[in-house]
C-alpha cells in the first residue's frame, strides 16, 4: 500500500515538474499572441476622415478634393499606426472578436459625426457641404471595401487581393505608439479645418 502511494505522489510530483516545465513556454506563447494581435494593419477610421475633411475645406472643388482624399489614404497608411488586427481574428476565428467590433463601431461613429459635423459647418452653401461629406467617404474607401470580408462573412477573391494589397502598404506600430500616431495625424487636420 505505501508503495501505490509513493508511485502515485513520484507520479503527481514528476507532472508538477513537467507542468512547471511547460508552462513558461505557455505563457511566452500568449504574451506573443498578444504582441502580435496590438499591431495593426489598418490605420482607424477617423485620422482618414479628418484628413479628407481637412482637404475638403481646403480645396473646395470636389473633382480635386476627392482623388486628393482617396490618395491621402494609402499615404496616411505609411505612417505607424495601430489598429484592431481584424484580418488576423477572421483568420482564426472567423470573424472579428467582440472587443474588435466594438473599436470599430466607436471608431466609424466617431469618423462619421466629425464629418458631418464639418460638412454642416460648410451650410447654407449645400454644395460644399456634399462636397465635404462625399472627400470624407472617399478616404475611408479602401477601407469600406474591406467591411464586408470581416463583418458579411463575404470572402470574395477580390475582396482578398484587395485586403493583401492594404497589408502591403501598412506600417505598423505597437498601441501607444500607433495611437499617438494617429493622434497627432487628427490634431494637424482638426488644426488645418478650424485653425
Amino acid at each position: 500500500m505505501r508503495q501505490k502511494r509513493k508511485r502515485k505522489t513520484n507520479a503527481a510530483n514528476k507532472l508538477k515538474d513537467t507542468e512547471i516545465a511547460i508552462t513558461p513556454s505557455i505563457y511566452q506563447f500568449d504574451i506573443e499572441f498578444v504582441k502580435s494581435y496590438y499591431l495593426s494593419y489598418r490605420m482607424l477610421e477617423t485620422p482618414h476622415v479628418v484628413v479628407g475633411a481637412a482637404i475638403a475645406t481646403k480645396v473646395v472643388n470636389p473633382a480635386l478634393s476627392i482623388p486628393l482624399a482617396l490618395g491621402s489614404h494609402f499615404l496616411l497608411e505609411k505612417i505607424p499606426h495601430w489598429n484592431p488586427h481584424l484580418n488576423r481574428e477572421t483568420e482564426k476565428y472567423g470573424q472579428p472578436t467582440k472587443k474588435s467590433t466594438q473599436i470599430v463601431i466607436a471608431d466609424a461613429t466617431t469618423a462619421l459625426v466629425f464629418g458631418s459635423f464639418v460638412a454642416y459647418q460648410a451650410l447654407p452653401n449645400t454644395g460644399h457641404a456634399i462636397g465635404i461629406l462625399a472627400t470624407c467617404l472617399a478616404s475611408v474607401l479602401p477601407d469600406l471595401i474591406e467591411a464586408p470580408y470581416f463583418f458579411l462573412h463575404i470572402r470574395k477573391e477580390a475582396i482578398k487581393k484587395w485586403i493583401k494589397f492594404q497589408k502591403s502598404l501598412q506600417a505598423d506600430a505597437p498601441l501607444s505608439w500607433g495611437i499617438l500616431t494617429q493622434l497627432v495625424v487628427i490634431a494637424v487636420g482638426a488644426w488645418w479645418i478650424f485653425g
